[in-house]
């Protein structure tokens, strides 16, 4: 079986640390895979913030939806450990961008995972696909 690539970009525009919370261990304890997207939310959900946008329902009278996510696991993390979340926004057309993961740990820099979420627009009261708002797109290339 052919594996996903998830090529990474030079640089990233934000980044966090988030702790690996005992409920992130699964049965081999490590961290779990679901866990790791849950991680890659909350990192993503800071990033709008940092861009100025509180939630992922209110960005310029649109939100947002994951229309796809791959991830490449690249070594273990277990309970205690401190992940830095590199993020940088890929390949925006009309109606999204992908957002790009780099996972290290925080304290080796040892690469964890890389991530690819694909990212749509949408409007929540029609609940239909919408445009990427231009102030928006405007904020990913300054």
């Amino acid at each position: 079986m052919a594996r996903i690539q998830i090529p990474l970009p030079e640089r990233f525009s934000f980044e966090t640390c988030l702790s690996v919370r005992i409920g992130d261990i699964n049965y081999g304890g490590h961290l779990a895979n679901d866990a790791l997207l849950r991680l890659a939310h909350e990192a993503r959900l800071r990033w709008l913030r940092c861009l100025g946008y509180a939630s992922e329902t209110a960005i310029e009278g649109a939100g947002i939806i994951i229309a796809d996510a791959a991830v490449c696991y690249r070594a273990e993390a277990f309970h205690g450990d401190a992940l830095r979340f590199a993020l940088a926004a890929d390949d925006l057309n009309r109606h999204g961008f992908d957002l790009l993961y780099a996972v290290s740990d925080d304290k080796t820099g040892k690469e964890v995972a890389r991530l690819k979420t694909g990212v749509v627009f949408f409007d929540y009261q029609k609940r239909k696909v919408a445009p990427m708002p231009e102030i928006f797109a405007g904020k990913l290339c300054p």
